[in-house]
């Protein structure tokens, strides 16, 4: 026994491929992870080596298939909340892939027991980010197929990656056909576990489980066995969240339970959907114990030059689609770099603009930004720092499409004349 670890230490290998090994960093049934460093882009890198010397031939072949699977998608998904993979290869009969590596991260499984739950606006907003990147996964034809805590990580800045695609569906590719149920069974939906066609609402359906499972610390179905949990999972109802949590809110019980409804054609259509009644959720949250009532923040709004032409009707659609934030002198509100689908107005204080780490320009109250929301997986070009305590008014561009189009017609033509007018300036 106290050989083993000494014994594990010689079989790192000094390189793969182009990669110098640092050291092991996981150890799973399909393979080993291990920490390297990529010199050209100046990152570390996690190398997650196949296990393919299997006693067993058929997982040997499934292991492979994985790995395909995986190696296909290179550079495919590129968005936020998923784990970007850089480069796979085969050296010596090893298949490995290169992926990001996410220092001191986590994943969900360490907040599904009843003792260690989430707060639940942190679950929401936990949620509401798994969604967006699942409905871009799915508008590139990518069904994830094994969505379950352990599969999602959380980074020490409590953002997310979704992580392994190596049973997902890919649409016109044949790599990805592994025969028979593919899944973790318990986040299973019932198509899924009775073999019929997968779509991405099966994926809609697996989050949902989690969702469930985060917020109560108990799975939505537990068989004493397999064929009883699959039994579960087609023909039985969940336990009502309410009754292992009371403080849930009814909103966000109705989200999960159409999340997991036995039908797919009744669950949310995409994750775009799912997204907007969290963001609902998150805002009820906010709401019930925000400092400043809607009242206030309507007569606030009322004075700022951003909302001069805005009837009150058209206010509220906007506060509605809309939360506020505070933050204090110095910190960063948006990097230069990153996505986000929000447009920004200054409630109260100032900003400066930033390219580069150089100051180019101070927006002030009423001011507003966020332009990049326009074109869809923009990145942001600008850093934004509150030069004085700052109060920001965040506009979701997904709610937004939902108000009237007249609200949507006269927040966009406001919104462009600001920046047109800024623009104009700057020359």
């Amino acid at each position: 026994m106290v050989q083993r670890p000494a014994s594990r230490e010689q079989r790192v290998p000094e390189r793969i491929g182009k990669y110098v090994i640092v050291k092991e960093v996981g150890r799973g049934s399909t393979g080993v992870v291990y920490l390297s460093h990529d010199p050209y882009y100046r990152r570390d890198v996690a190398i997650k080596v196949y296990n393919l010397e299997l006693h067993d031939e058929e997982r040997a072949r499934v292991t492979r298939k994985m790995f395909l699977s995986e190696a296909h998608m290179v550079g495919m998904l590129q968005h936020p909340n998923i784990l970007p993979i850089y480069d796979a290869g085969e050296e010596n009969g090893r298949y490995y892939i290169v992926t990001e590596h996410v220092h001191g991260a986590r994943t969900l499984s360490a907040y599904c027991k009843p003792d260690n739950l989430l707060p639940v606006d942190d679950v929401v907003e936990i949620m509401y980010k798994c969604a967006k990147a699942l409905h871009y996964a799915h508008s590139r034809g990518v069904i994830h197929r094994d969505i379950k805590p352990s599969n999602v990580m959380l980074t020490q800045a409590n953002d997310v990656r979704i992580i392994d695609f190596g049973i997902a569906l890919v649409s016109d590719s044949e790599i990805s056909r592994i025969e028979g149920i593919a899944g973790s069974p318990s986040y299973m939906s019932p198509e899924q576990v009775q073999s019929l066609e997968i779509t991405n609402r099966s994926d809609i359906y697996s989050l949902g489980a989690v969702m469930y499972e985060l917020l109560t610390g108990y799975r939505p179905f537990r068989g004493s066995n397999l064929s009883k949990l699959l039994h579960q999972i087609v023909y039985a109802t969940p336990q009502p969240i309410h009754t292992l949590r009371p403080e849930i809110p009814e909103m966000l019980e109705n989200c999960v339970a159409k999340a997991l409804h036995k039908d797919p054609a009744k669950r949310y259509r995409n994750g775009l959907e799912l997204a907007a009644d969290l963001t609902r959720v998150h805002q009820a949250l906010r709401e019930s114990s925000a400092k400043i009532d809607r009242q206030e923040q309507f007569s606030i709004l009322r004075t700022l030059k951003f909302f001069h032409d805005f009837s009150q009707a058209e206010i509220l659609e906007v506060l509605r689609a809309s939360t506020w934030q505070n933050y204090d002198e110095g910190e960063e509100i948006v990097k230069e770099g990153e996505m986000d689908d929000r447009f920004y107005i200054i409630v109260s204080g100032s900003v400066a603009v930033m390219r580069g780490g150089v100051v180019v320009g101070q927006l002030d109250e009423g001011d507003c930004f966020g332009e990049t929301s326009y074109v869809k997986g923009a990145k942001r070009l600008a850093t934004i720092k509150a030069l004085t305590p700052v109060t920001l008014m965040k506009v979701s561009s997904t709610l937004l499409e939902q108000s009237s189009a007249a609200c949507q017609l006269r927040f966009n033509k406001v919104f462009l004349r600001n920046l047109i007018s800024r623009l104009q300036s700057a020359s």
